[in-house]
């Protein structure tokens, strides 16, 4: 499937950063047209920060993920090529 990245939740897990790319379905009829994270309603970012902060949640433990902020389009570009070096970095050695 093809999709547009439109920006990214900022999160941190257990003290580190595991941040979450948002995409939209390419020819979407209801998001296709979304360019940039504010093209999406408030109230549904509002429902990914809340699943992503609470799906990991353990009875009786403090929560250990905490989103810390939102970026656009251009931040999750840099965010996905940072993932492709690492990538290329941890594996181009193992051949």
């Amino acid at each position: 499937m093809r999709a547009c990245v439109v920006g990214g939740l900022k999160i941190i897990d257990r003290g580190e950063a595991d941040d979450k790319i948002i995409a939209v379905l390419e020819g979407d009829y209801v998001w296709g047209a979304a360019r940039e994270l504010e093209d999406l309603p408030g109230a549904l970012l509002e429902r990914l920060e809340h699943y992503f902060s609470t799906y990991k949640l353990v009875p009786g433990e403090p929560p250990k993920i905490s989103v810390v902020g939102r970026y656009g389009y251009a931040d999750a570009a840099a965010v996905i090529g940072a993932s492709i070096d690492d990538y290329r970095e941890m594996f181009s050695s193992q051949s």
